[in-house]
């Protein structure tokens, strides 16, 4: 029997980021948390009790996307720094680099069978790789301007993506064109990302709005605006039936989709909601935002009589209006606004057991044996030291108050190990050929990716002079044309 306490509860706070928490996402089996932070480290939670957590270090600015893979073996992150990093999460800390963009990396997302990355940068282009040969595919490019988020459909054969030239566009991966643009925005579209079913988009903008599209039908069959100011993150349950949003007004939104209204606003945050993403399982959601908080939930969703609830909370507030047939299954486009009827909840943590998680520092790789020609084989090595870098409870590979064996193994939760005999250094001539080698693969990289865009550009120049000239042609023989009968006409 539903009750009315219900409600989405505050399970775990987690700390050890020191700035600005600006992504999240759920290991597929639920048992890791990652974030990523504006201190430009990676932080790896695990969720069991008293576990230990674990930061990686290897960006050199802002982390600003982060997407597990389908199989959780590998970590995908986004970063100011131009690069996308593929990390293993085992206690080396080893990342491969991938660098194409020439601006800011927004955004990254694996495709469903773990094959493909798409990003999204400021530099305008949605670009796709290829994650078991570590490669460069392909440039999507019809944006305008900053490009601030790219998602892969759940069959993987489209992308959507939305920026500040204020549209959201569909993308057919197979033609490697843009099928369809939405607009209708008064600012930048923050966000995107596909249902469950993968037969609707969801975008959110700088203008309050959260809007749902059917890609079916290119119609517009949903409109939120119940935040107060920009939404920046959104994320759908599992089920597709609810949707949760953050924004800069400090508070996160949750929607019934199928009843087409708001019912809860979430507090906890002490300025702007960055990140909100739902596990998996749909029975955990993570958010982090601008007061370095990282927060884990526990739901209550589709395991109630959702009816039976909302009546039950109608006792202690005002609900919106009864849903009329329209808005569950609208022919047309409907707005809804925030009204004083939503349940409000200012949380207290649930689990007061769980103290803070020792955090163990990994990730100082001074090279990969990855192919160069995709990416920056070497950035790490010209990262700062850790202890200089970033202070934490613990450093890379030490055990406080324990005197280890040079051999002895450290073991991570899932059960990998690594010897610490593995770590030992190189030398330092060797070091610095490294670094040459790979300022000039850095350098080679940029050039190719500029390179791109301007054969790009040239070939839709070409297209457009060939298709002018056709027109010409076809003119001028219809002139010819006319001439001939008019003289024929005369004789």
């Amino acid at each position: 029997m539903a009750s009315v306490m219900e409600d989405p509860t505050l399970e775990r706070h987690f700390k050890g980021h020191k700035d600005v928490v600006s992504c999240a996402d759920f290991s597929p089996n639920n048992k890791q948390l990652a974030t990523g932070s504006c201190d430009k480290n990676l932080m790896i939670w695990n969720l069991a009790p008293k576990a230990r957590a674990f930061r990686f270090v290897g960006h050199t600015d802002v982390i600003t996307g982060v997407h597990f893979s389908p199989t959780g073996s590998l970590v995908a992150s986004s970063s100011r720094d131009q690069t996308v990093r593929l990390w293993t999460p085992s206690i080396k800390g080893e990342s491969t680099v991938f660098k194409a963009h020439t601006a800011s990396v927004r955004s990254v997302n694996f495709s469903s069978d773990g094959q493909r990355l798409v990003t999204a940068s400021d530099d305008k282009s949605v670009k796709v790789w290829g994650v078991e040969r570590k490669k460069f595919l392909y440039s999507l490019n019809r944006h305008t301007n900053w490009v601030r988020c790219a998602r892969f459909s759940p069959d993987g054969r489209l992308v959507a993506s939305c920026g500040d030239d204020r549209t959201v566009r569909l993308w057919d991966t197979s033609a490697r064109q843009c099928i369809n643009i939405f607009t209708d925005y008064g600012g930048s579209a923050t966000f995107v990302d596909f249902n469950s079913s993968g037969t609707c988009i969801a975008s959110s903008g700088a203008d309050n709005t959260i809007k749902i599209w059917d890609i079916r039908t290119n119609k517009l069959i949903q409109h939120y605006k119940v935040h107060n100011a920009g939404v920046n993150c959104f994320s759908f349950h599992p089920s597709g039936n609810y949707l949760i949003s953050g924004s800069c007004d400090n508070t996160m939104k949750i929607l019934d989709l199928l009843e087409g209204r708001l019912i809860y606003t979430l507090h906890g945050h002490k300025g702007p909601v960055l990140a909100v993403t739902f596990s998996r399982d749909g029975d955990l959601f993570a958010s982090g935002g601008a007061d370095s908080q990282v927060l884990m939930w526990k739901t209550n969703f589709d395991s109630l009589n959702y009816r039976e609830l909302l009546s039950r909370h109608s006792k202690r507030v005002t609900p919106d209006p009864p849903p009329h047939l329209m808005d569950i299954h609208p022919r047309s486009s409907h707005r809804h606004y925030a009204q004083n009827g939503t349940v409000e909840i200012n949380p207290i943590v649930a689990d007061t057991q769980s103290g803070d998680p020792q955090v163990v520092e990994v990730g100082r790789v001074l090279f990969s044996t990855a192919d160069v020609r995709s990416h920056d084989v070497g950035t790490s090595s010209r990262d700062q030291p850790i202890s200089g870098s970033y202070p934490g409870p613990a450093r890379s590979h030490t055990r406080p108050r324990e005197k280890e064996d040079e051999h002895q193994e450290e073991r991570f939760p899932d059960g990998m190990t690594t010897s610490a005999a593995e770590h030992s250094g190189i030398p330092s001539g060797l070091t610095s050929t490294l670094e040459n080698i790979v300022q000039q693969l850095d350098i080679l990289t940029q050039t190719v990716a500029v390179l791109e865009e301007r054969l790009t550009l040239t070939e839709d120049k070409l297209r457009t002079c060939l298709d002018n000239q056709v027109r010409l042609l076809q003119q001028t023989q219809q002139v010819d044309r006319s001439d001939e009968e008019t003289e024929g006409s005369s004789v």
